[in-house]
């Protein structure tokens, strides 16, 4: 079983979150989703970036961390996919991974594209 991480900027008054688990509850039944937090502040990078540092070692070796925290949503901007030490991340690449990216400076990272 899979364990993915939440981390957004989304709050918690409206139905975004709970889509979005919905989605990926559909495309990845077997998962267990952990609220990291939602209430990183609208579109703050640093905050989001801090949090996840801080609090992505207390998890489960494997664990994917999703991180949805990004003035550019709707844009164009990548989006990168991080291995750094047993850990995987998925995230906007505006350096919300920055924090985590210095502490395992040879992490390999990839763009994700879509093959529709």
């Amino acid at each position: 079983m899979s364990l993915i991480a939440l981390l957004t900027d989304f709050g918690t008054q409206d139905a975004y979150v709970g889509v979005m688990k919905g989605v990926m509850a559909g495309i990845c039944p077997d998962a267990q989703f952990v609220d990291l937090t939602h209430v990183i502040e609208p579109q703050n990078v640093r905050q989001g970036a801090f949090v996840l540092m801080t609090a992505f070692s207390y998890f489960p070796k494997g664990t994917v961390f999703l991180v949805v925290v990004d003035p550019g949503v709707g844009s164009q901007r990548r989006a990168i996919a991080a291995r750094a030490g047993d850990y995987y991340f998925i995230a906007p690449d505006n350096g919300v991974l920055s924090y985590v990216l210095r502490r395992y400076p040879y992490a390999v990272v990839n763009e994700l594209t879509s093959a529709a």
